[in-house]
């Protein structure tokens, strides 16, 4: 590992997060912790936009010694702006799932080949982990 990324700071983290797409939402991180989301399907797109809900999922990248660990959830995104954690309808699976792990090659590319870090799921984390062979 080389001393830049021993000591990439939060702000810097954030601009190269940012560079991987439209998924990392600035305002939602922290020092402590990173958070990226992807609206992936409109729940009805015959509302009016600023009505409209999409299912998605939201991951949180929490830095650890030697790199990050990550948790994601499915769910919702309702008109207040919030994600909340539902059961995607069996018509969306593929296509959310899909974005997520797209994501998920940019950004353990990102971390583990430009940083030379690790990337590893929450320990705790129930949900299959993300690549690794089905």
């Amino acid at each position: 590992m080389t001393e830049e990324t021993k000591t990439l700071s939060h702000g810097r983290l954030l601009t190269r997060f940012a560079q991987l797409g439209p998924y990392l939402r600035q305002k939602k991180c922290s020092e402590d912790s990173y958070f990226f989301d992807c609206l992936s399907a409109c729940v009805n797109a015959k509302k009016t936009p600023e009505s409209r809900e999409f299912w998605g999922w939201w991951m949180k990248l929490t830095p650890k010694e030697g790199g990050f660990e990550y948790s994601y959830t499915f769910g919702k995104f309702n008109t207040e702006g919030e994600w909340l954690e539902e059961k995607l309808p069996k018509k969306c699976v593929q296509e959310v799932t899909e974005s997520l792990d797209t994501f998920y090659q940019k950004i353990s590319g990102f971390v583990e080949g430009e940083l030379a870090l690790e990337i590893t799921a929450l320990p705790s984390l129930k949900k299959p982990k993300l690549g690794t062979a089905a």
